[in-house]
């Protein structure tokens, strides 16, 4: 497994003995105060995927007897095109569904099954992604096909190879986060696609998060973000903490270089994204 620090220039792996020995044990959030009381030390990672789905990262790290802090930071909502998915996808037809997140995928969802699950060809971004539709891709009737995952877990990689199933002109639908950025549909329109865009969810800070849980966040080691938008929400978080320069571990080399751009300076992320590459990164602090 291969580490960056950078998106320019190669890193060796993460610091090890970054983390204390300890015995085995995971802190859970609603533990936070009893964590205290007892003097623990800090916990090693902090998680911060939304609610639910930090599980198969704490998991992993804690058969090292590494310690996490479930922290979500980030929480989605209904974008502004939400409700337009299941019209749109009744009354148009497109070449291609290009979902590049679960989140992504579990909206798409709802709205196709709501406009009576129209026969659709998926591309997907990741493994995860591609897991959400494992159900509906396997069921007997097959209108849902995922049919296409890039090279490598990356937009821009879907949009450079995503395959032409037509001479004429293919049209993608691209349902997405409203904060995502334009490099997949411009790439896939400077190919010659025709990209339909849906705003169909975005992400909102976790306002209510408890002091003594977030004491406990800043004082360990390395901090676990997924997207650039829960980094954002961690450094507005701890914008009023003195000199805080603690480990970013990133899934993938778009939040590494997010952080990169927001001024941070130890970073790491997997060269592969995706779950196996991120706890590895963990793993390597020990």
């Amino acid at each position: 497994m291969a580490f960056s620090s950078s998106l320019a220039f190669p890193f060796p792996s993460p610091p090890s003995g970054t983390f204390q020995t300890r015995s085995a044990g995971r802190l859970r959030t609603g533990a936070t105060e009893r964590f205290l009381e007892r003097s623990s030390p800090p916990p090693d990672v902090v998680v911060t995927r939304e609610r639910g789905k930090n599980a198969k990262l704490i998991a992993a790290l804690e058969k090292h007897n590494i310690q996490s802090l479930e922290l979500p930071l980030i929480k989605h909502v209904d974008g502004p095109d939400t409700d337009r998915l299941p019209e749109v996808l009744s009354n148009d037809k497109f070449d291609w569904i290009a979902i590049t997140s679960p989140e992504a995928a579990a909206v798409f969802l709802r709205g196709w099954k709501a406009a009576g699950s129209p026969k659709v060809r998926v591309a997907v971004v990741g493994a995860g992604t591609a897991r959400v539709f494992d159900e509906v891709s396997q069921s007997d009737d097959q209108s849902l096909e995922v049919a296409f995952s890039p090279s490598k877990a990356m937009g821009k990689v879907l949009a450079s190879e995503l395959p032409r199933v037509s001479e004429s002109t293919c049209k993608v639908l691209y349902p997405a986060s409203a904060k995502a950025s334009r490099e997949i549909q411009e790439g896939l329109s400077d190919r010659g696609f025709h990209v339909t865009r849906l705003n169909t969810y975005t992400t909102v800070p976790v306002e209510d998060i408890e002091p003594l849980t977030l004491k406990l966040a800043i004082s360990a080691p390395v901090v676990a973000v997924a997207s650039p938008s829960a980094l954002k929400a961690w450094l507005k978080l701890v914008s009023k903490v003195d000199c805080w320069n603690n480990y970013i571990a990133c899934i993938g080399e778009t939040t590494g270089s997010a952080a990169k751009k927001l001024g941070l300076k130890s970073i790491y992320y997997p060269t592969t994204p995706g779950l196996e590459g991120y706890a590895h990164i963990m793993l390597a602090f020990e």
